[in-house]
């Protein structure tokens, strides 16, 4: 507060609000109504007020002493009501106060808290409980777990007065930049971080974690999903095990399936890429369905390099695009393919070698393969 102390002059402060930095919890209307009422400071009642300063209190109820639990006597440690370390204060109050602290006491410390007893012997200082939740310190591994819990259960049950669904809220993570809309289900162990927007109706499968997503309405996103960076149209099925990255768009009623990739991939309406594929750096068109097994190969090592897929394409299971490539509209890929050159709108296009069959071949081959043995 020293430190402060010339630049609050210059700023011409009139009342100092101040907080402690252990205290991740306190509430906006909480230090909003610091900021506007008269001088306070901040007081809980705890059953077990161990490891507090306690709060001494005069017979109209304002602030007659705070004693540190080092300094304090048997009998005023069991006093239940405790110093929630946030302050309201005048300035002009203050500043002397805090030139004439002394470290004289069983800590050999300086006490803010004693300036805050010599404010209130100049001027009423108020006593205002409040929920020990908001108040409560974080000092240790345990404390971070205790808070995190309580942070994640105020913030689930906000959502579920607003009509969002948990199925296991003690699971569930909502991050606080994120927007829920009615009748958003979150299955157990989700995770929302970031800017991440859920519109009416979306279900978000066990254990997915979305981050940075914007989710249209009537998505279903499957179990243990990521998506990150990412915008869904209305009505796409992604999952179970995707994984949407960075500068992924889906348009309205697009399928992206069980082990899908997809990497700055626009994907337009009613695609589908449901089994075992990646899709980096590609468009794919209106109604194309890409088979299982398919990749664009979009790195050559040195640089990134586009797949262009046209509407109502069809890619065969286990073919590699080689970008930069352009797949014309209502082309067919014949499973199997590596396409290293454009094909045209409504062309079939296979590198499959012709198939060899000999008769009786298993039979030989195993023969030999025991003679190896001896």
């Amino acid at each position: 507060m020293q430190v402060c102390a010339p630049r609050l002059d210059r700023l011409k402060a009139s009342r100092v609000v101040v907080l402690s930095g252990d205290v991740p919890l306190i509430s906006a209307a909480t230090v909003a109504g610091l900021c506007d009422g008269p001088p306070a400071l901040l007081a809980m009642d705890l059953e077990a007020p161990a490891g507090y300063g306690r709060v001494l209190q005069s017979e109209d109820g304002g602030l007659a002493g705070l004693v540190e639990e080092k300094d304090a006597s048997p009998e005023l440690r069991k006093v239940r009501r405790v110093n929630g370390g946030a302050y309201a204060l005048p300035w002009e109050r203050l500043r002397p106060a805090l030139a004439g602290l002394s470290n004289r006491n069983a800590q050999g410390e300086y006490y803010l808290t004693d300036a805050v007893v010599a404010v209130a012997a100049e001027t009423p200082v108020a006593v205002r409980l409040c929920d020990p939740a908001e108040l409560a310190g974080m000092n240790s591994r345990m404390d971070q777990a205790a808070l995190q819990a309580l942070a994640r259960d105020r913030a689930n049950r906000r959502w579920m007065e607003a009509g969002v669904g948990f199925l296991d809220p003690g699971t569930t993570w909502v991050g606080p930049r994120a927007v829920l809309s009615e009748d958003v289900v979150l299955e157990p162990g989700v995770r929302l971080e970031g800017a991440t927007s859920l519109d009416a109706g979306v279900r978000v499968g066990q254990g997915s974690i979305l981050k940075d997503a914007t989710v249209g309405e009537g998505c279903e996103i499957r179990p243990y999903s990521l998506v990150e960076a990412s915008v869904l149209g209305m009505g796409c099925v992604v999952g179970p095990f995707a994984r949407l990255r960075e500068g992924t768009l889906l348009a309205d009623g697009v399928h992206v399936g069980n082990f899908v990739e997809t990497k700055k991939a626009t994907l337009a309406r009613g695609a589908k890429a449901n089994h075992l594929a990646y899709l980096g750096d590609a468009s794919v068109g209106e109604g194309s369905n890409i088979g299982a097994g398919v990749i664009t190969c979009n790195y050559d090592g040195v640089n990134k390099h586009r797949t262009e897929i046209g509407a109502g394409v069809f890619v065969g299971s286990d073919s590699q695009l080689v970008a930069p490539v352009t797949i014309g509209d209502g082309a067919i890929i014949g499973a199997g393919s590596t396409i290293t050159a454009d094909v045209p709108a409504g062309a079939l296009a296979l590198t499959r070698p012709d198939q060899l069959i000999k008769e009786d071949g298993a039979e030989r081959l195993r023969a030999k393969q025991r003679a190896k043995l001896g």
